[in-house]
């Protein structure tokens, strides 16, 4: 079963007289479980890729199906639903709540899903020592690292145990070391929970780890890969 497929898809965004073609008929699938990196130049349409996997966005034309629902038909309450239920998201700057602690902030997208109490602790707790961050529990995000801060939105774009995770630049704003502890993380769980993780990035650590490389240029791909067993 795919987790993404896009069909011809095309994005366009018009700023005065100026059309700027995102996307220009892009087809690609992208399996449940797989652990992929999106790459290209600035402006090849990476992000914008990323906005329509998200349902952040619709394409002009074309298709995008998840799980095999095409969810350029549904309304915008649906998508809205779609994604708190199947997708989960990891960005640059981390996008933590800064008024929650890490517990709260990994627990916010279960209390959106109503996901019972007793489950909701059991989950929340599980997820935070798969981080290494059980300990930080209580911290609220400029109570932590940027690496530590990077781990809590790990943890909390996999509360819901969702079908996919899109990354927006993981790494960006990581050293080294704590980049490649993200990684080890992420590559980790995607590994136990089954849950496919795709990366918008154009750092080579992240490359290194992914098992399938697509290439984007000038709102194609460029190169689809081949997925690593």
């Amino acid at each position: 079963m795919h987790a993404i497929e896009l069909e011809n898809a095309v994005k366009t965004y018009q700023i005065g007289e100026v059309k700027t073609h995102a996307l220009d008929g892009v087809s690609l699938s992208i399996a449940e479980g797989e652990f992929t990196a999106l790459v290209g130049p600035s402006g090849s349409g990476k992000t914008t890729m990323l906005q329509l996997m998200g349902c952040l966005d619709r394409p002009n034309s074309g298709a995008v199906k998840i799980n095999g629902q095409d969810v350029t038909k549904l309304s915008k309450n649906k998508r809205a639903d779609l994604r708190r239920e199947k997708i989960g998201f990891i960005f640059q700057f981390f996008a933590l709540v800064p008024v929650l602690t890490a517990y709260e902030n990994v627990e916010l997208p279960l209390l959106l899903n109503n996901v019972k109490a007793n489950e909701r602790q059991e989950r929340v707790m599980g997820l935070l020592e798969a981080v290494g961050l059980a300990d930080r529990a209580g911290h609220r995000p400029d109570q932590l690292s940027g690496g530590e801060q990077q781990r809590v939105a790990i943890a909390r774009a996999l509360a819901s145990e969702p079908l996919l995770v899109l990354a927006d630049e993981p790494t960006a704003n990581l050293d080294t070391a704590n980049g490649a502890q993200a990684m080890d993380i992420m590559q980790r769980l995607n590994q136990e929970t089954g849950t496919a993780f795709i990366f918008a990035t154009h750092d080579p650590r992240v490359m290194s780890y992914a098992r399938r490389v697509i290439e984007l240029q000038d709102g194609r791909v460029s190169s689809n890969g081949e997925p690593i067993q």
